[in-house]
């Protein structure tokens, strides 16, 4: 193919014909740059138009101009960048002209349709994310280390509170399927690509555009809402609420969009013979993740679009003043809220069964039992919400319903949670690194659980509301069992996506840096919540000061192992790096059968599946994969030598 001729495909998967565009530099085509100055113009007009709109001009004051503001800059920003280009050019009813994919490093700073590119783009957005919000929390811990001493004012403290928050939910949201499943699944189920390439990277450009807009919250004043932006307050704050409300809303449009991507790549795009019951649980758990995104994440978006609505156009969907109710924002905040629990939860279950099953030799205990758990997670969650609202003035008739639905849902967690013990089991394990994070998470995670099962009863949470109870147990949940699961996955499918092993003395400095320490902050804010210490509060009582000072030292220690990990990855992929082999870990899934990093196109010739992933130890004859690429006669791979044998004829795409 000539350099200025370019094979196009559309969103379905089908050939389009052949459109030519003249080749040029990368500098001159759209890329990080042009979007940042599209940004800057969209917001000025933004502002401008929203002035004349408002008859003043008041600046970062007046609402119309700050959400106009805003609006305009997230188009410019989108627009610069390149992912209104195909949608625009179909509007107009033209052809879109493709221009040839950037090569080299440049081509993680543009929109492109790779695979492989979005999820390493993803991978960068959620440890920026990641340690943007680690910094605002040593802020936080720094803040309590005195109950009357303080470094920040009470508004400046609570402007922190509510962005760390923000930013972490935000990050954990896509902190899997962004990164690891959308360079990952694509590979395990023997695709080339995902099903809808753009939809993909528009996802992370938008995901990218929630952090600048929560950033920019400071420049308006910031939000002291919490991370919840409850009404009546989100109507009463400062305009750098606006940043929060649209933050939220683009980010919730990424997630719809790598929601759908995602769930039509494992419907669709899946190679003969991988049947639901083949397909690896990593896998699965994206599965039921994009489903838990597409249809929990549009009421976010609209929550956020009636808040944005009451500030700018003095609408009153939340003001109960004027016939609307702060109750609405509640309802629909928590019925997205909830299922995001699962959207952080699943993932990390499905990146711990990768683990264990290949450090342990074995296959996956109880597989469709385990499948059956994720679906039952899947729909239980949609009926708990309002366990968040035990204490909001509900009616009282109605808790009974929430405590016994979120009681239910603790059954196919703990049959997740079973599974994989089932599968460690008399396991002779290699503790290698990826495993020591898995093994973590249990840990972790257990003590979340049990304590979630003390907030789902009625009494204990109208005892420990906002207290810092309910802060420890949602950590251990989401960073106890998400984050480190992250780790693990990242340790883990690092030599696959660079072709470099991260250190391994590094990583497990960093590993038990984490684990001790982790606990260490956020066990003992079990017990100042049970002393009646309030969350969001920079003054408390005298006699917890030992507690907040002990808490904010190991969360300064826990801070210090994610800079021994950024260290890790920097001296291990850019200073020093060390070659890995093509499977360093001898697993049976599908994504190791092929060079580290993957080819261009993933796979040579489609594979044909001939079972599931984790028959270890059994004396099965698994033929090898021919998959464009050598591989070792000793890498058991569920794949036939040809799809053209089994098919009668040419399945490469």
């Amino acid at each position: 193919m000539s350099s200025d001729v370019m094979e196009t495909t559309d969103e379905g998967g089908f050939d389009a014909p052949l459109t030519k565009a003249r080749s040029r530099s990368p500098w001159l085509s759209q890329h990080l740059g042009t979007a940042l100055v599209g940004l800057v113009i969209g917001y000025c007009f933004g502002h401008w138009l929203g002035n004349v709109i408002a008859g003043q001009y008041l600046i970062f004051q007046n609402d119309s101009s700050a959400f106009l503001g805003l609006m305009f800059a997230i188009l410019g920003w989108l627009g610069g960048i390149g992912v209104l280009n195909y949608p625009a050019a179909k509007l107009l009813g033209r052809e879109p002209v493709e221009k040839p994919s950037a090569v080299g490093w440049i081509r993680y700073f543009k929109f492109t349709v790779d695979h492989k590119v979005v999820g390493m783009q993803y991978l960068i957005g959620v440890l920026v994310f990641l340690f943007t919000g680690g910094v605002l929390a040593m802020g936080i811990r720094t803040e309590l280390l005195s109950p009357t001493t303080h470094v920040f004012s009470p508004d400046a403290y609570l402007n922190i509170v509510s962005a760390h928050g923000t930013i972490m939910m935000m990050m954990a949201s896509s902190l899997v399927l962004g990164p690891l499943g959308n360079y990952l699944v694509p590979l395990m189920i023997g695709s080339r690509r995902t099903a809808l390439p753009r939809i993909e990277a528009a996802s992370f450009w938008a995901f990218m555009t929630g952090l600048m807009c929560i950033l920019a919250s400071f420049f308006f004043g910031g939000f002291d809402t919490g991370w919840t932006g409850y009404a009546p307050l989100q109507t009463q704050d400062k305009a750098g609420i606006d940043c929060y409300l649209m933050g939220f809303a683009i980010v919730g449009i990424g997630m719809i969009l790598a929601g759908m991507n995602m769930a039509a790549t494992i419907i669709y795009c899946r190679a003969p013979g991988l049947t639901w019951t083949r397909l690896p649980m990593f896998v699965w758990s994206m599965f039921a993740t994009s489903i838990l995104l597409t249809l929990a994440t549009p009421v976010l978006f609209v929550a956020c679009l009636f808040g944005g609505l009451d500030r700018a156009a003095l609408t009153s969907f939340y003001v109960n003043d004027h016939g609307g109710s702060s109750f609405l924002w509640e309802n629909l905040f928590w019925f997205f809220g909830h299922p995001e629990v699962y959207i952080m939860a699943l993932p990390g279950f499905g990146i711990v069964s990768e683990i264990i099953t290949t450090f342990c030799r074995k296959p996956l205990f109880a597989y469709r039992t385990m499948v059956m758990g994720i679906l039952g997670i899947t729909v239980l969650s949609f009926f708990v919400w309002q366990h968040h609202l035990f204490q909001s003035g509900i009616n009282p008739n109605m808790r009974p319903l929430f405590m016994l639905s979120t009681e239910l849902i603790s059954i196919p967690t703990g049959i997740l949670f079973l599974v994989c013990l089932g599968t460690l089991w008399k396991a002779k394990m290699r503790l290698e690194l990826p495993m020591l994070f898995a093994l973590a998470v249990f840990f972790n995670f257990l003590i979340g659980g049990i304590t979630g099962v003390f907030l789902s009863d009625v009494p204990v949470d109208v005892t420990v509301h906002g207290s810092f109870f309910v802060l420890a147990h949602f950590h251990y949940t989401i960073m106890g069992g998400l984050v480190f699961a992250f780790f693990g996955g990242v340790y883990y499918w690092t030599p696959k996506m660079t072709g470099y092993k991260l250190n391994d003395r590094l990583g497990k400095i960093h590993f038990w840096m984490m684990f001790v320490f982790f606990n260490l902050t956020f066990f003992p804010m079990f017990i100042m919540g049970f002393l009646d210490q309030p969350r969001r509060v920079f003054e408390y009582a005298a006699n917890l000061q030992h507690l907040n000072e002990f808490a904010s030292v190991s969360a300064f220690f826990l801070g210090s192992s994610f800079l021994v990990f950024a260290a890790n990855f920097i001296w291990s992929i850019f200073i020093e790096p060390r070659r890995a082999p093509a499977n360093p870990w001898h697993s049976r899934g599908l994504e190791w059968q092929v060079s580290s990093p993957p080819p261009p196109d993933n796979f040579a010739r489609i594979p044909v599946i001939l079972s599931d992933p984790y028959r270890y130890g059994e004396k099965v004859p698994i033929p090898v994969a021919d998959l464009g690429v050598p591989v070792p006669t000793s890498a058991s791979v569920s794949t036939m030598p040809s799809a053209d044998a089994q098919r009668g004829g040419a399945l490469d795409e």
